[in-house]
């Protein structure tokens, strides 16, 4: 032993903390028995091994080199169970020829030890990547040199890491495991060096993540019980989770599931991806849930749980001739014209040319449409044959030859087929196509014995194969079909052409804009609406009646006859009527004042058709229907259905599309209606950009508001803090008309539809929020402006055009004409708001003239939202200013 003075450790020597824990302690001779275990050893310090960060020297760089990137620091560090435990805090080397490779040196947990060979070896590496620069010409070689080698200390899963390094720090081991990386394997040849590019995989993290929540969610509880209340036995009826192994009986099925906004998972699953081995239940419903559910309940479920996005089979699931896909291929495959069904996880080979489909290492399951962008080039060993037969660059199998000699198609000398989507085929290098494999009779029903798949009649047609592989002419599956949805808020004073552009929006965007019930009431609204406008029109003949006898007393008061006495005036003008038509007309007021004019009409349409005909062709009605600009309640569409009463009010009717458009009240007066709607994609001969696919998949939602909905201080706009562009609709035609207020008081509807802009502009809901300002009614503006100037409203008083002599129609783009006065005049109005607007926010508005009965002048102005909300999306990628893009003078306009 050691001169070292022997004593007895008493517990006063030991320091102890308030924590019971020993923070030092002396070190004194061991006398006794020889223990049963290693000692530990304190080994000294070696300061020349301990390394340290080396400055990089000042090298002058060119600028065709980059510097490389330093790889992420992890949690944990994971080292081979045959390594001795060390403390965390260890600057200590730890000399591995004392322990030796058979046994084990404990160490004291006050130890302070290290792993001498690594860090000396990080250590040197570290010096000599800092002296010899990392950055030389052979970067690439020392990377492939470098892969070969191993750490046997530090769990480094790619070797090659040290040449990504940085050289400004060294390669002393961390406590922290370094995350595996990938980079590109293939380098440019030319002399530039660009830094390697790095994908860390945090994919297998975050699969690992999910996958311990998911065994957190569930359980362990005896086979066959409820994971809930911990009954039942396996005869029991469950409802299991498809996401974990949850099931669970009728009573806590609902409670377990809440409302199933993505179907049936744990309320702790939501947002978690299903089972790929429960696929095949996706959307099936359960007998329990159809007894715990409704109809209607059960159908949003099911529909919830095929159409969530978290649900969709993921693209790196499938791999095609050895590629993973990534998503405009995935969307390309199952929205094709034949897709492959029932699409799983898995390795699949695809022959592009002829459309043969099938899992790698087996013979073809599908038929599917050819020339499609998806996956690698077909690889020869893609099902496993061993023929020495090739079609299109792949052995076939065994049962296909078997095909192929029954179809006669001669085989021998192993050939290389060059087989089309047709079935046409001819041998690789000529040119002569020597026979069809699908033209003989029997094939298909050979392939049926063989069970190979057949090409579907639509495939059979030569035309179809480049066609189905364009992006534009497919239909897009269900469910991408519920991913990303816009809001648009449309808005707009009484009388502006808000339902019309709403309904213009059903009719342009959706396969069947209205159902046939839909169709049905709003046949009864327009035939509601005509008698409505009969009875205007009756109520103005009673005025102009009044009027010409007033005219005739008036003209003949002064006029005696020779016997001295004054004429008498006749009992009827020219706007007078028989007694059964006056009749009628009475009953019909009536029956408006009082408000039932919807509970009898159109039920008694057909009672009431012989007057409405005989009506109509009255000459009082004729020469009142030719006074009906000076009848104001009479509304301007009234023109289009009362030339077509008769027809209309039939019970045989059936409304068209431009009889909806025009039709009154079809949208709700005094609520909320809304339509969810995607861009039709571009035509088949426009060149489609797959990256620009997902766009494409992006869906709309227009809401809108009827003005007498908003009620006072727009107390409905809170709801609508989410959507992303409001679209207020100006009358362009309404500058000479006015409105009566509440009180009586009669306001021009131009200066109305202004205040309500003002409300909503400045609203707090939307503070922040882009404006489309719809100046609506072009056509009719166009001819009433020619008729009565703009002065008429008094916000517009100051409109002093200069016009030529040499005017152009407002669609005219003839450089050498000068502009229309309705262009001049719209021009100026959209002016007015843009400027009225920059004064209230500070911001910029978008403005777009529209005439509201045209479908490709509602199209237009739908696709400038749009592109509204697409830059809107992609501002933040530019660093330029709001003022260098737009001007509240000329741009902004959408014509």
């Amino acid at each position: 032993m050691s001169p070292v003075r022997t004593m007895t450790v008493a517990a006063a020597d030991v320091a102890v903390s308030s924590d019971g824990e020993a923070e030092y302690s002396f070190a004194v001779a061991y006398n006794g028995p020889p223990p049963a275990y290693d000692l530990p050893r304190a080994v000294p310090i070696a300061a020349g091994k301990i390394p340290a960060a080396v400055t990089l020297a000042q090298v002058p760089f060119s600028d065709a080199l980059s510097l490389p990137m330093v790889q992420p620091l992890s949690k944990e560090l994971k080292t081979p169970s045959s390594e001795p435990a060390v403390s965390p805090t260890s600057v200590i080397a730890f000399d591995r020829s004392h322990g030796g490779g058979s046994g084990r040196v404990t160490v004291s947990p006050t130890s302070v030890i290290a792993f001498e060979d690594a860090a000396a070896a990080a250590a040197a590496e570290a010096n000599d990547a800092s002296s010899e620069n990392s950055f030389s010409d052979n970067l690439t070689t020392r990377r492939h040199s470098n892969c070969e080698k191993e750490s046997s200390s530090f769990d480094f899963n790619d070797s090659s890491q040290r040449d990504y390094a940085s050289t400004l720090s060294s390669d002393y081991p961390s406590s922290h495991n370094i995350s595996p990386l990938k980079t590109n394997e293939t380098e440019p040849e030319h002399d530039v060096k660009r830094a390697p590019v790095l994908r860390f995989e945090e994919e297998q993290e975050q699969h690992e993540a999910k996958e311990r929540v998911k065994r957190e969610n569930v359980k362990k509880v005896k086979k066959g019980s409820c994971y809930r209340c911990l009954k039942g036995n396996r005869l029991t009826e469950k409802e299991a989770c498809l996401a974990c192994d949850a099931k669970y009986c009728g009573n806590c099925v609902l409670r377990a599931m809440g409302s199933m906004p993505e179907g049936r998972k744990c309320v702790g699953c939501i947002g978690l991806p299903i089972d790929e081995a429960k696929r095949g239940s996706l959307g099936k419903c359960s007998r329990l849930l159809k007894r715990l559910l409704n109809h209607l309940e059960v159908r949003q479920v099911m529909k919830a749980e095929r159409f969530c996005e978290v649900n969709q089979l993921p693209p790196e699931y499938v791999c095609v001739n050895g590629n993973e896909l990534g998503f405009e291929e995935l969307v390309t495959l199952q929205s094709c014209a034949n897709p492959p069904k029932n699409l799983k996880p898995g390795n699949y080979w695809y022959d592009k040319v002829s459309g043969f489909w099938g899992k790698e290492g087996q013979k073809p399951c599908r038929i599917i449409s050819p020339h499609l962008n998806v996956g690698g080039p077909i690889k020869p060993d893609a099902s496993n044959g061993n023929t020495q037969v090739f079609i299109n660059g792949r052995e076939i199998t065994k049962v296909e030859l078997r095909m192929l000699q029954l179809a006669g198609v001669q085989c021998a000398g192993n050939p290389h087929f060059w087989v089309n989507e047709d079935g046409s085929y001819q041998e690789e290098g000529q040119k002569n196509t020597k026979g069809c494999i699908w033209g003989k009779a029997g094939t298909k029903l050979v392939c049926a014995l063989l069970s190979l798949p057949v090409p579907s009649n639509s495939k059979c047609s030569s035309s179809c194969g480049f066609l189905s592989s364009n992006v534009a002419t497919r239909p897009v599956p269900d469910h991408f079909e519920h991913g990303i949805v816009h809001k648009l808020l449309l808005l707009g004073y009484t009388g502006s052409g808000t339902s019309t552009l709403f309904k213009q929006a059903k009719i342009l965007y959706k396969s069947t804009p209205f159902s046939e019930d839909e169709r049905e009431n709003i046949k009864l609204t327009i035939q509601t609406n005509v008698y409505a406008y009969l009875g205007i029109l009756l109520e103005g003949r009673e005025r102009f009646e009044e009027e010409s006898f007033g005219n005739l007393k008036k003209n003949q008061s002064s006029v005696l006859d020779t016997t001295g006495t004054s004429p008498k005036l006749g009992d009827k003008t020219i706007y007078s009527i028989g007694t059964r038509l006056k009749a009628f007309s009475d009953w019909l007021l009536k029956t408006m004042v009082s408000g039932k004019l919807d509970a009898i009409f159109p039920a008694a349409t057909r009672e009431y058709a012989p007057l409405i005909e005989e009506l109509w062709d009255d000459a009082a009605i004729k020469a009142t229907y030719e006074r009906r600009n000076e009848i104001e309640l009479l509304p301007s569409v009234a023109s289009y259905f009362l030339e077509r009463a008769v027809e209309i009010l039939r019970t045989e009717y059936e409304p068209s599309d431009l009889d909806i458009l025009y039709a009154e009240g079809v949208t709700s007066s005094n609520g909320m209606a809304s339509v969810e709607f995607s861009f039709p994609q571009p035509a088949p001969e426009e060149t489609v950009d797959t990256a620009d696919l997902h766009n494409s998949l992006v869906r709309y939602q227009l809401i809108t508001i009827h003005a007498r909905g908003l009620a006072e201080n727009c107390k409905w706009l809170e709801m609508f803090e989410d959507v992303g562009l409001v679209i207020f609709c100006v009358s362009l035609s309404d500058y000479d008309q006015f409105s009566v207020d509440g009180n009586g008081r009669r306001t021009n509807k131009m200066i109305s539809s202004r205040k309500l802009f003002e409300a909503i502009v400045t609203h707090p809901t939307f503070e922040q929020m882009d404006f489309l300002l719809i100046l609506n009614k072009l056509d009719e503006f166009e001819e009433k402006i020619e008729r009565i100037p703009l002065t008429k409203c008094d916000w517009l008083s100051d409109f002093r055009p200069v016009i030529s002599q040499h005017r152009s129609g407002i669609n005219s783009n003839s450089i050498s004409n000068s502009p229309s006065l309705a262009q001049l005049a719209s021009y100026y109005i959209g002016v007015k708001f843009k400027r009225l607007y920059s004064s209230l926010t500070g911001r910029n508005l978008y403005v777009s003239l529209v005439k509201g009965l045209e479908p490709d002048s509602v199209d237009e102005a739908l696709q400038y939202a749009k592109e509204i909300l697409k830059w809107n999306e992609e501002r933040p990628n530019f660093s330029l200013s709001d003022n260098s893009m737009y001007s509240i003078e000329a741009n902004s306009f959408s014509h």
